[in-house]
This record gives structure tokens, C-alpha cells and sequence, in this order.
């Protein structure tokens, strides 16, 4: 009796358990199909915690017709967050491996398949191996495979082959053709035959067949394979494809995920590119009706789209305007380029006026040599170099550049030759090195290290870094210059000149170039005072490096790139919360740049005491993109530049968004001024505005105060500060004001 009453007791300790798990369960994914962002967000962050049980509880749900819903969208939004972190979707596959012989309905079980897909995991190969010999679900595991893209993946589909037949060994070897990048639709010419050794090469290969596709199965492939390629140059060349109807909303998904997997791919097409495809990505993407085996694009997209969206526009709104990657032409004129006039130390020599005419000059006769045509850019072989408008420091480069027979061309770096590009077969000019060296080097490294050319007529890809006077050279993907110095041709003795324009070098052959993006890279150096602001008394209260002279919350306002970001999630509550100047300031003239994103609201808190709301315990000088839709209703106080509720500001001097405006704020006693890009759009006594009472009807103790702390004051929004500094004006013995 007392045996069947303990084993009554554990069934019953069981069912209960059974049964708070699936509640648990239900509760958590209970946000889904994303009403609300930040549950589905706490969610996701409650599902890493989950054990076997959990996902059992997830599958049972699945397995019914009137519950699914929610756990297939809990599901494909988890499998996308952990797609982007290696540790968590190797757990993830383990896990839905371990779970997928409790699912009982084809539903669960072919959904299971297709979230192992998009995870890409070597541990869910085992399962979708054992799967291939299931004549139901052997077409959808050998996709899965083809997805996974490992070699462990491609052993398995190899293997399977040998006991295939009839149906499953059709699946098996239309997946095993994608995975070899074989198409039966598409003539593969002997170029593309050859072995595919980088990403670059694969890159060229792709763009090659994207031109040639026809139809939408073909250009679905070519995207597919160009996801698995992670970096910027994989993201231009999907960006390519939104703009037909035909893929857009596949290029969309895959252009958000190779986003937000690399913060590195940024800069103003790649901003485009990500706003218009959050447009695209909008429900769930179920593939068409009649699409046969080979279709592995079906994979890549799923019900997880809102959520995409969601990480898609913190996404945007976190990604840096500045030192991202920017187009060099645009594919239909020479806009941004100039002719020739002579070398960097001849140039600078010249008057304005003997250079401009110069100048006006060469561009009449590089009309005639170089011209866009077809999207690409071409020198006829007639005529001298084309330069940039632009001078760079230091910068990241990519470019495709094509020759013919004898070919002889080269691109300048800071005005100086050169990265060569020849026809290596002309031995008897030294060209069977390969190009990519920096062929004008006397002491040091000329020659690449190794022959990287694609043979003559292909096209060929340089990416080129410089920093300092270091170059590196990547021809195809593959090493060929290796932070070699370049020298100074136009005078040995001195280096590489620190800022000048890059040319493509005119050598009296044919040369074509196409998908030319330069990003800048910042330096790492100081920022230090104009001489002249020095004279006048200013002191830096940042110089790119640290916030020494700043006390408060500093875990919402970083250091990127030389400037403070505002992070609101670095800074728990608060949304970016306020940071200080550690030293107080009566009166004072404070300068600063500002770059605002869409929508971005902070402050300047003037005499603020280090607690309380300094907008009213101290003042508050508005940083407001108030030209965004959200703040249509605005009052006058709350404009830009305002001193909040007491004193208004002019309105329509703000620069575009993601571009620098500079700021300057001048109190003495109790008269303020705010000068913003030059213009004065703030100018009155706050005293005398307010003895009345304020414009926004409150109480502002902080008018009283004499002297106080300058601050940033976050409102949950990203915004960018740099160039920081300050000016003491001191009172002199007769209580006159005297500036410092």
C-alpha cells in the first residue's frame, strides 16, 4: 500500500511539473506575433535559460493546430537572435535535435527542419542525415544540409548519395548540385569551371552569373549563395537586387542579417540599402507554390520577419554616420572626379587662381579620356590620370578593375604611384609578378608577394588599406602587399604626404573599373586645441580619448571613433542618463559639436547641481531634431536650442541628419546666448524673461543659481558629441566682466 501511495505521489509530482512547464512556456512566448517589441525581446532573453524540457513543452505546442501560432513565431525569432552568436546556435541546434523525435505532426517536425537550416550548424547534422532515407521529409533535410554549407554537411549528402533512390536520391543530388554551385538551368562557362579559392573570387563569380541570370530561380541562387559571404562587399552586391520585384524581399532579409552581423558594413548606400529594406520585410515570407527541390532561397526567409524588423531599426538608428564605406562613382557620370594638374608638391605651389584655371582645364580634356559608360568607368587609353576631388589620410578601399592584352594601369594612393595593374604575360617589363605590388618602390617591398591576376578580360578585385605611410594589398582575396611603406616618388627624401587625392592612373591602355567604395579611418591620435582658441583661453574638456574631465553616468555615453556616443542601452535607466563636467562653471563660453540621429532628443544642463532634473534645478538648452514628424506639436520653448520653458529659439538652422553642427553657448550673469552654425538662434535675459513666470507654467529653481555643473542629459535617444571646450569669463575687481 505504501508503495502505490509513493508512486502515486511522484506521478502527481510529475504531472505537475509537466504542467507548470507548459504554463511557463505559454507565458513567456505569450508576446508573440510582436504586439509588443520589449516583451518578445524578454522574452527571448527568458528562452536562453531553457532546458530539454522547455523545448519539449515548445514542440508539443507546435504539434497543435490551434497553438501554434505563437511558438512558430517564439521560435524563428529565437532562431534569428542566436544565428548571430557562434556558442548560442551551436546550443540551439543541439537543442532542436534532441528535441525533434517528440514532435508528432508534419507541421512541427518540418518547421523543426527548416529552424535547423537557418542555424547552420554542424549539430544538426546527424538528424538531418539520419532524415535523408525518410521519403516525407528527405527533400527538406537534404535543403537543410545545403544550408548548413559545412564540409561535414556536404559528407553527409555525398554519402547518401551512394544508397539513394528513386525520389530521395533526386533531393539528395539537386542539393549536393547547389552545395558544388552547379545549376543545369545556367551555362557555366570553363572561367566559372575553375576552383573558387576566396570570398572575393566567389564574389566576382556571383556578381558574373547575377548578370547573366534570367530567371527568378537563378537570381534566388545567386543571393542564397552570396548570403553565406559575410562583409561588405557580399552586402553591395545583394543591395543590388532590391530594386527588382522579382527577389527584393529576399535580398531585404539577407541584407539585414549580413547587417546586423558585422557593424562594420556602414556608410550612406549601406544606410539606403537597410531603410528601404525594411520596407520589404514585412509578415511572414512563405515561399510560392510550385517551386521545385533546388529552390533553397525558401529557407532563408520565415515568420520571424517583424522581429527583423524591429533589431533592424535599432540597428539603424545605433549605426555611426561617419567613416562608413562611400561610393567613388556612381555608375552614370563623374561626379566627384577630377582631371590632373601636375604632382602633390608642384600643385602646392600654385596660387588659388593658377590652380583653379588649371584645373578648369584638365577636366575639359578628361571628358574626352575617361568616361562612364554601362555602369562601369573607363579610360579609353587616350589622356591623363583621374583624380578625386577628395583628399585621404588614412582609408579602407575596394575596387574591381578589368584590363586587355598589354594592359599597363595603376591607382595612386595620396597622389603617389602606385598599386600596379598589368598584363602579367609582358615579361619583358618585369610583369609576370603580378600586380598589386607598389612598383615604385626603390627601398622598399615593389613586388607582391605572390601572382593573384585572374587572366586577362576577367575581373579582378583590390582591397586596399592604407595607414600611416603603410599599405596592404588584397588581389582576389588573396595577400599580395603586406604593410609595405610607400614611398614618396615625387621627392625620396620626404614621407608619403599625410593627406592627397587617389588617382587611377592613365597609361595609354583600355581599363574599366566598377564598385569603388573608400571608407576613412579615424585616427587615434589627440585632438587638440586650435592655436588660436588656446590665445583666447579655451581649455579642451575632451580630446577623443577619455572622459577624465566628465563625472556621472558614464556607462550610457562611450568613446567610438574619437567622439561620445550616446548609448541608451549602456545605461540602464535613464535612457543615456546625464553626465557632468567634474569642475562647475558661472560664466563661461561653451563650444561643441553635435550630430543628431532621426528623431534624437538630449540637452545642455547649464549651472546644474549633479541631482535632481537639471532642466529645472539648473537649465536646460534643447538638442532636439525637432524637425522629425514625432515633434510636430512642439511649443516655441522646447525648439532647439531653447532654454527649455523659459526662453525660445529660432527654428531652421539645423544641418541635415548625420551631418556635424557646432554649437556655441555663452552666459554672463544672467544674459545667454546660442549661436548654432553660425547663426544666433537664442538671445535674452532668462531673469527677465521669467519674472513673470515661465513659459511652460513651472517652477525653475535652477534660474536663481549662479554657477554649476555643464552636463549632457539624455532622453533614451543616440545622439554623437565631440570637440569639447570651454572658456572661463572672470570678473575683474571692479565687478566688470572681463573674459579670461
Amino acid at each position: 500500500m505504501k508503495n502505490k501511495i509513493s508512486y502515486l505521489f511522484i506521478f502527481l509530482l510529475f504531472a505537475t511539473q509537466v504542467i507548470a512547464q507548459v504554463g511557463s512556456v505559454k507565458n513567456i512566448i505569450n508576446s508573440f506575433p510582436y504586439q509588443q517589441p520589449s516583451e518578445t525581446e524578454a522574452a527571448i532573453t527568458s528562452m536562453h535559460t531553457w532546458g530539454n524540457g522547455q523545448w519539449k513543452q515548445l514542440v508539443k505546442l507546435l504539434d497543435n493546430d490551434s497553438l501554434k501560432l505563437k511558438p512558430t513565431y517564439a521560435l524563428n525569432a529565437y532562431v534569428n537572435e542566436a544565428s548571430l552568436n557562434a556558442s548560442l546556435k551551436q546550443q540551439l541546434a543541439e537543442n532542436l535535435a534532441a528535441v525533434y523525435g517528440s514532435a508528432k505532426t508534419f507541421y512541427a517536425r518540418e518547421f523543426i527542419i527548416k529552424q535547423l537550416a537557418l542555424l547552420g550548424d554542424d549539430a544538426a547534422v546527424k538528424l538531418l542525415s539520419s532524415l535523408l532515407k525518410n521519403e516525407t521529409f528527405s527533400g527538406n533535410a537534404a535543403r537543410a544540409l545545403t544550408s548548413i554549407h559545412t564540409a561535414t554537411a556536404k559528407q553527409a549528402l555525398t554519402k547518401a548519395l551512394k544508397s539513394a533512390a528513386g525520389e530521395n536520391a533526386k533531393h539528395v543530388q539537386a542539393a549536393l548540385d547547389n552545395f558544388n554551385f552547379k545549376l543545369p538551368e545556367i551555362k557555366i562557362t570553363s572561367v566559372e569551371k575553375q576552383t573558387i579559392t576566396t570570398p572575393a573570387q566567389k564574389l566576382l563569380s556571383l556578381q558574373d552569373r547575377m548578370g547573366k541570370a534570367s530567371t527568378r530561380l537563378e537570381k534566388r541562387n545567386v543571393l542564397h549563395e552570396a548570403s553565406l559571404i559575410p562583409g561588405f562587399a557580399s552586402f553591395m552586391l545583394v543591395s543590388k537586387a532590391l530594386n527588382d520585384e522579382t527577389i527584393n524581399k529576399e535580398a531585404a532579409v539577407i541584407l539585414a542579417r549580413l547587417a546586423l552581423a558585422d557593424k562594420n558594413i556602414r556608410g550612406p548606400e549601406v544606410r539606403a540599402s537597410l531603410e528601404k529594406a525594411v520596407g520589404l520585410i514585412r509578415g511572414p515570407l512563405y515561399p510560392p507554390h510550385g517551386l521545385g527541390p533546388s529552390d533553397m532561397m525558401s529557407d532563408i526567409v520565415g515568420v520571424d520577419s517583424p522581429f527583423l524588423v524591429t533589431k533592424l531599426k535599432q540597428h539603424l538608428k545605433n549605426l555611426p554616420y561617419d567613416n562608413g564605406f562611400v561610393s567613388l562613382f556612381n555608375g552614370m557620370d563623374l561626379t566627384g572626379w577630377k582631371g590632373l594638374v601636375m604632382n602633390p608638391i608642384a600643385r602646392a605651389k600654385m596660387s588659388d587662381s593658377a590652380l583653379k584655371a588649371a584645373e578648369q582645364k584638365a577636366n575639359e580634356k578628361m571628358k574626352n579620356d575617361w568616361i562612364a559608360k554601362d555602369g562601369l568607368l573607363v579610360f579609353t587609353g587616350h589622356g591623363d590620370n583621374l583624380a578625386t576631388e577628395k583628399k585621404y589620410g588614412d582609408f579602407e578601399m575596394y575596387v574591381d578593375w578589368k584590363i586587355t592584352e598589354k594592359g599597363d594601369a595603376g591607382i595612386y594612393l595620396r597622389g603617389s604611384p602606385q598599386v600596379q595593374i598589368w598584363d602579367t604575360s609582358r615579361r619583358e617589363v618585369g610583369a609576370q609578378v603580378g600586380s598589386g605590388g607598389l612598383y615604385n618602390n626603390i627601398k622598399n617591398q615593389s613586388k607582391p608577394l605572390l601572382v593573384a591576376d585572374n587572366k586577362i578580360g576577367d575581373w579582378n578585385n583590390f582591397h586596399i588599406i592604407m595607414k600611416g605611410a603603410e599599405v596592404t594589398v588584397y588581389l582576389n582575396g588573396v595577400l599580395v602587399t603586406d604593410n609595405v611603406t610607400l614611398e614618396n616618388f615625387w621627392d625620396r627624401k620626404s614621407p608619403i604626404f599625410a593627406k592627397e587625392q587617389i588617382e587611377l592612373q592613365a597609361h595609354g591602355t583600355y581599363v574599366a573599373y566598377r564598385n569603388i567604395y573608400i571608407r576613412e579611418i579615424p585616427s587615434d591620435e589627440k585632438i587638440n586645441l586650435s592655436e588660436e582658441e588656446k590665445t583666447q583661453g579655451f581649455v579642451s574638456l575632451f580630446d577623443g580619448t577619455n572622459l577624465d574631465s566628465w563625472t556621472g553616468n558614464s556607462s550610457g555615453y562611450l568613446i567610438e571613433e574619437g567622439v561620445v556616443v550616446v548609448n541608451p542601452d549602456k545605461a540602464g535607466e535613464g535612457g543615456g542618463g546625464n553626465l557632468y563636467t567634474k569642475e562647475e562653471f558661472s560664466d563661461f563660453i561653451y563650444r561643441f559639436e553635435f550630430q543628431l540621429t532621426p528623431g534624437a532628443n538630449n540637452g545642455i544642463g547649464v549651472h546644474a547641481p549633479l541631482e535632481g532634473d537639471a532642466a529645472y534645478v539648473g537649465m536646460e538648452i534643447q538638442v532636439l531634431d525637432n524637425e522629425a514628424d514625432i515633434y510636430k506639436a512642439l511649443q516655441p520653448y522646447q525648439y532647439h536650442g531653447s532654454v527649455y520653458g523659459v526662453i525660445p529659439a529660432k527654428r531652421g538652422f539645423l544641418k541635415p541628419i548625420g551631418e556635424w553642427n557646432q554649437e556655441e553657448i555663452m552666459v554672463k550673469g544672467t544674459q545667454i546666448k546660442v549661436t548654432l552654425n553660425g547663426t544666433v538662434i537664442t538671445e535674452g535675459d532668462y531673469a527677465e524673461a521669467s519674472k513673470n513666470g515661465t513659459m511652460d507654467h513651472k517652477e525653475h529653481p535652477g534660474l536663481l543659481r549662479t554657477t554649476g555643473h555643464l552636463g549632457f542629459l539624455g532622453h533614451g535617444d543616440v545622439l554623437r558629441f565631440k570637440n569639447m571646450r570651454v572658456k572661463v569669463i572672470e570678473e575683474d575687481k571692479k565687478g566688470k566682466k572681463k573674459k579670461k
